[in-house]
């Protein structure tokens, strides 16, 4: 009875999100942003920016993972992979918008690869494809070390910003630019056909199969989609930190980005919002601490304890993550 409560309430939270107007959403958040960031200051405008690369994977893997079924421990590899792939081409020709093109276009290539092998695979056997891929992309930039100069990384030449706008407010609007039309475009993508064929794959493969849903297909296609979004998310982040380096794309990023779209809530891009939002703010605090302590290794170690505790309270006050949470009110007269 209480799993199939579950599902109204899932079914219902979705249908409630089907109603929302996604250009009037996308507006109003670009309007947010804007004026965030000449509210902000520079380091909280910069911290604005970073959700904005963040929501970018969050949202894809949450659409992955949430309404597909599909297990994935190597989207910080992806990430690497449009990071370097723009840190590469804007060394080479610096133009940042079609650099940005490029890099998605390669990470979805990747992914497609991964997406293919990753159709043939289930559970535990998926989670360690894809945790070998998180284990072997930062070692090729050692085995490849004139190319991607080895643990040093790749500086990444980027133009000015307008004179009317600081560094974090350019990174800020490029960052939330990419965002908020990631999430306009699963928008649409989810509550087409293509949307239902991933949530009856992951409900039930058989079921699917018999309603004429291609499974495999449906599959490959839902990690070729996540792979383009963490391609962007980790060109993004190319931009904002100006180099890329092995050292920013650890294990630990997949595995943080796993927590956060449970945290936020599987299969809803608020969830993936909520979750991109905590992936900059534990840290921080984490760094906070470690700081005051005088202990990096206290800082890594807190961050990921953190999250930890976080998925564990979460996980027992609302099984559905943050976004499934509802303020309950009271009518005049009761």
């Amino acid at each position: 009875m209480t799993a199939l409560q579950d599902r109204t309430r899932t079914r219902a939270a979705h249908k409630a999100q089907a109603r929302l107007n996604p250009y009037l959403v996308i507006a109003a958040g670009a309007v947010v942003v804007v004026a965030l960031t000449y509210m902000l200051p520079p380091f909280r405008t910069y911290q604005l920016a970073t959700v904005g690369a963040y929501l970018c994977v969050t949202a894809g893997l949450t659409v992955l993972t949430g309404l597909n079924g599909q297990l994935s421990l190597g989207h910080g590899a992806l990430m690497a992979t449009g990071a370097y792939t723009l840190a590469l081409w804007q060394n080479k020709f610096n133009l940042l918008l079609p650099g940005i093109l490029v890099a998605i276009v390669v990470t979805t290539a990747v992914g497609a690869v991964i997406g293919l092998a990753a159709a043939r695979l289930r559970g535990p056997y998926l989670a360690g494809l894809t945790l070998a891929v998180a284990v072997v992309v930062p070692s090729i930039t050692s085995t490849f070390d004139e190319t991607f100069n080895s643990d040093q990384g790749l500086s990444v030449i980027l133009n000015p910003p307008p004179d009317s706008m600081t560094v974090e407010q350019w990174q800020a609007w490029v960052c939330w630019g990419g965002a908020l039309l990631t999430v306009l475009a699963l928008a649409l993508l989810t509550r087409g056909r293509f949307g239902r064929d991933m949530r009856a794959v992951r409900d039930d493969e058989t079921a699917a199969r018999l309603a004429g849903v291609s499974v495999a297909r449906t599959q490959v296609l839902a990690f070729v989609v996540s792979a383009a979004c963490a391609g962007l998310a980790g060109a993004l982040f190319a931009v904002i930190a100006q180099s890329v380096s092995p050292g920013a794309f650890p294990l630990t990023l997949s595995l943080f980005l796993l927590m956060a779209i449970v945290i936020g809530g599987l299969g809803r891009l608020s969830g993936a919002l909520i979750g991109a939002v905590l992936l900059v703010a534990l840290p921080a605090v984490a760094h906070e601490i470690g700081e005051a302590a005088g202990s990096q290794r206290l800082e890594g170690n807190l961050a990921l304890t953190f999250f930890g505790v976080v998925l564990v309270v979460v996980m027992l006050a609302a099984p559905g993550g943050l976004a499934s949470l509802r303020i309950p009110f009271k009518k005049k007269g009761h």
